[in-house]
């Protein structure tokens, strides 16, 4: 999806002739994983999108403006309210993470130094909260370009019928969107861990049997359109915009485009085979329209294949990529939300690449012992209730995860971020972080739902007052809620700017 498309709709034979294609790629990717020589040298690197906000902390539509003031390490997202920044690979020893939290620093200023030329905020969050139905039906939400506006085509014509947006939990939210709108709203961090071959699907197994912790410990969507939803309702939100089967394809048991997947591997080989086997194609672009290349410097280019793999959403995604001096493959871990602050972010990283080092070096590995069925009801439990979640683990049953993490996970990523040399302090620094979180239950979902709590009762107190415009009845789409909403969110902006973790913020709001 990272590439421009040439049309916004696509004719039988395209689609025909994009199929063969992809079905030779898939040989050829094939023979190269057999044959050719890798990047042997994991590095690891970071995908971050971003939110743009008035001063009443409305999403803005200035993407265009913002990134016409930025370098090409920045791009669009499908909202014209989003952006995008990008961190170059580097290597997590010694003081690796530090080099990553200074980079993230030194870009989040750049991007709000641009947004600020164009009278806005940026917001850090995995769901703006202030975003509300009656935005996402303004046609206006998109980027206006032609790969956004082909997805949102494609997906409807394969769907034949309205997006549905079906979610509860403390409240409820159902609509039918005639886009695909709701995606915008999911904004994330993009962790990248470059494997060899040979060890991507332990590499993935692992992120796989994780995945449900991680997005537990760091939630932070617990609003859509104004409403009080999962902990981490970007999941569900995401899972459903993008769903192009309809009620039936979804009895019949066809796989969704936003997938968890369905079984351990054993190969990388398995998941793009996957890909082509299980998906109709969403963007049949043809090689020469897109201006890819057959092959970059003696590796084959892949488009068709790579094109397929970024119309595929999984939570651990497998990425080819050509242009390096040498192939290289890569997980794309793509659950977390972004935010609350760099330094929850760096926290999260080091979380993660510390739990896949340690859980590889097994002998009995985590996914020979877990269940590929308790995986997954685990990430589901994660997204739905956060840090109050319950999760199964082996040897231990079922555990609350604050526990499991406490416990028994930290130490061990402890010694995989040992393992892969990390200086002490930052160590020590970062899963601090990670422990005061579960020990606190603070991340960023139960800030927002706490703090959306007494910023309501301020809101009410002053209607009570005599203060006009707004009834002293709270509840989605009320005046008190939006209110509320606008005024949790600008003291999270101002906690997010002070650097300091989420689970140290004061949940005083007025």
């Amino acid at each position: 999806m990272g590439d421009a498309v040439s049309t916004e709709s696509y004719t039988p034979r395209q689609r025909t002739r994009y199929r063969q294609r992809l079905m030779d790629d898939l040989e050829v990717f094939d023979r190269h994983l057999q044959e050719a020589e890798f990047i042997n040298q994991g590095t690891i690197g970071l995908e971050l999108e971003l939110n743009l906000v008035d001063e009443h902390m409305q999403p803005k539509l200035c993407n265009a403006e913002v990134l016409a003031e930025l370098s090409d390490e920045y791009q669009s997202e499908i909202g014209a309210y989003n952006v995008e920044l990008n961190h170059p690979p580097l290597s997590i020893s010694g003081t690796g993470l530090l080099d990553l939290e200074d980079g993230l620093n030194e870009r989040l200023g750049i991007v709000r130094d641009a947004a600020n030329k164009a009278g806005a905020e940026v917001a850090m969050i995995g769901t703006l909260p202030s975003v509300t139905t009656e935005f996402l039906q303004d046609p206006d939400w998109m980027t206006p370009e032609n790969r956004y506006k082909a997805l949102s085509n494609s997906v409807l014509e394969s769907r034949g019928e309205l997006v549905r947006i079906d979610l509860e939990r403390q409240e409820s939210y159902h609509h039918d969107f005639e886009d695909i709108a709701p995606e915008s709203t999911c904004t994330s961090i993009q962790l990248h861990l470059q494997v060899a071959p040979d060890r991507f699907a332990a590499a993935w197994n692992a992120s796989q049997a994780i995945a449900g912790v991680q997005t537990a410990l760091s939630a932070n969507s617990p609003l859509f359109a104004g409403h009080k939803l999962w902990h981490e309702s970007r999941i569900p939100v995401f899972e459903q915009s993008i769903d192009n089967r309809t009620p039936e394809l979804i009895t019949q048991g066809v796989r969704p485009r936003v997938w968890f997947g369905e079984r351990w591997i054993t190969s990388a080989f398995d998941l793009f085979e996957e890909n082509v086997r299980y998906f109709s194609p969403l963007l049949p672009e043809d090689r020469v329209e897109a201006g890819t290349p057959i092959v970059t410097d003696g590796k084959p280019g892949l488009h068709y294949l790579n094109l397929q793999n970024g119309t595929i959403w999984r939570w651990n995604r497998p990425i080819y990529d050509p242009n390096t001096e040498l192939s290289h493959i890569r997980v794309e871990n793509r659950l977390l939300p972004a935010g609350p602050t760099v330094a929850d972010i760096v926290a999260d990283a080091a979380f993660y690449y510390g739990m896949v080092k340690y859980l590889v070096g097994q002998t009995r590995p985590v996914w020979s012992r877990l269940s590929y069925d308790d995986a997954t009801s685990n990430f589901f439990a994660g997204a739905r209730d956060g840090l109050y979640a319950s999760m199964t683990w082996p040897t231990l049953g079922t555990i609350p995860v604050a526990d499991l993490v406490t416990n028994h996970l930290l130490e061990q990523a402890e010694q995989g971020l040992e393992q892969l040399e990390v200086d002490r302090k930052l160590i020590d620094k970062n899963l601090e972080i990670i422990e005061g979180r579960a020990r606190s239950h603070q991340n960023g979902a139960t800030w927002q739902l706490v703090a959306l709590n007494h910023a309501t009762a301020a809101v009410v107190a002053e209607v009570e007052d005599g203060v006009e415009g707004a009834e002293s009845v709270d509840g989605p789409d009320t005046p008190v809620r939006r209110e509320a909403i606008a005024r949790m969110l600008k003291a999270y902006i101002a906690n997010q700017k002070s650097g300091a973790p989420v689970h140290t913020w004061s949940t005083d709001v007025h």
